[in-house]
């Protein structure tokens, strides 16, 4: 059930995102990328253990892979009026130059965006995770009384380790879902 239920989601994003009949090609790369980031979020959430997803070099080199590829899509597919996606529409001449540059910029920054905000917000999470943890143990290891009210962080970090497993679900589909978008506006230019 949640495997269909997964199945569906991922269908959805693609269709809505890329194109209901030709973003169908795209659909295995999208739903084995969403399985690859929310295991690997997942598995972060195993005491002892380590997101490679808060890794900046990995999520990077994904942005980067993905951001490529819309490109080289969008290439193949208009040649060189790709570069329109640079152009907003109804731009005066006189600013041209100063947009086109804008949006280059901001076409380039897709890579350090994506990466970023997967990395960062595992990172976060697990790291507050991760102090939280050892305050709640340096206050239930001073005594008696302190272990009586170190029952109620314990119980906040209990809920805080729900709300990971949440996070950890949200930034795949995040991720996904900006990649879909990425490989549209190379399909479709904008």
């Amino acid at each position: 059930m949640a495997q269909e239920s997964l199945y569906v989601t991922i269908h959805n994003i693609v269709t809505n995102q890329i194109n209901a009949r030709g973003g169908q090609i795209y659909f295995p790369f999208i739903y084995t990328l969403f399985v690859f980031i929310l295991v690997n979020n997942l598995i972060g959430m195993i005491p002892y253990s380590f997101a490679s997803t808060g890794h900046f070099a990995l999520t990077f080199a994904l942005s980067f892979t993905i951001v490529l590829g819309a490109t080289i899509l969008g290439f193949q597919k208009h040649g060189l009026k790709f570069f329109s996606l640079l152009v907003p529409a109804g731009c005066p001449l006189g600013l041209l130059p100063l947009l086109i540059t804008i949006e280059f910029i901001s076409y380039l920054a897709r890579n350090v965006s994506l990466g970023l905000r997967l990395a960062a917000n595992i990172t976060a999470g697990h790291m507050l995770l991760s102090i939280l943890s050892g305050f709640v143990y340096n206050i239930m290891n001073s005594g008696i009384i302190f272990f009586v009210l170190g029952l109620i962080p314990l119980l906040f970090i209990i809920a805080f380790s729900g709300l990971e497993f949440a996070i950890a679900f949200i930034q795949a589909q995040v991720f996904v879902v900006l990649s879909s978008s990425y490989i549209k506006d190379g399909l479709d230019l904008h």
